[in-house]
């Protein structure tokens, strides 16, 4: 009796930008804040729920389909980190618990921070460009665990800035993977490693 043999062929679209465009964007807005520019306020808090927290959540089960145990849990915590940032604003609000303390909070930050490094290291075999996200994104949780602890508005402040940065990082790795993808070639470079190259070589092969 003859075999079948069936190819599956991955078609749907790349995730990753739409998940590094909602940490990016929400993570500048509240860094602003974190510089002292504007107060935290309803802006902030929706960015949070929809952009940063739905959204990435989203990119994290797209992630799932496409077999990337690294963008499923990337995006799907910092999804969910988004949400219980919003939720440690309002719980207390709502009458369903006490303000998150200094100490609390800087527990908080801390153990993302802890969680940020672990997957800066998994950057170093994707590229470049993911590599400052995460470092930046490591740095900025542990300015602002040590900000809450000691109580320093300077600390705070430098994060504050520190995090814009990191936004903005993120904004490039995902308009460079929009663009290279639209364009079919190098327009924005984001530095593959050679094991990602030969990833990618891989599944072209196998597409083709």
């Amino acid at each position: 009796m003859e075999k079948t043999v069936t190819n599956i062929k991955e078609i749907t679209a790349n995730p990753a930008p739409l998940g590094l465009m909602g940490f990016g964007m929400t993570t500048i807005l509240l860094n602003i804040h974190n510089a002292g520019f504007f107060a935290l306020d309803a802006m902030i808090l929706g960015m949070g729920i929809f952009y940063g927290g739905l959204a990435q959540v989203i990119a994290g089960i797209m992630e799932f389909k496409k077999n990337n145990t690294f963008g499923t849990t990337a995006f799907t915590s910092y999804g969910f980190f988004w949400l219980s940032l919003v939720a440690l604003n309002m719980i207390p609000l709502m009458g369903y618990g006490e303000a998150a303390s200094s100490l609390s909070m800087a527990a908080y930050l801390f153990m993302w921070g802890l969680f940020t490094l672990f997957m800066f290291v998994g950057t170093l075999r994707i590229n470049k460009a993911l590599q400052v996200v995460f470092g930046t994104l490591t740095i900025l949780f542990f300015l602002l665990a040590i900000g809450n602890f000691t109580g320093s508005s300077l600390i705070l402040t430098i994060a504050g800035y520190e995090g814009i940065l990191c936004g903005f990082t993120a904004i490039y790795a995902a308009m460079a993977q929009v663009l290279n993808e639209v364009y079919g070639k190098i327009i924005l470079p984001i530095g593959e490693s050679k094991v990602q190259e030969r990833k990618d070589d891989s599944k072209l092969r196998k597409a083709s």
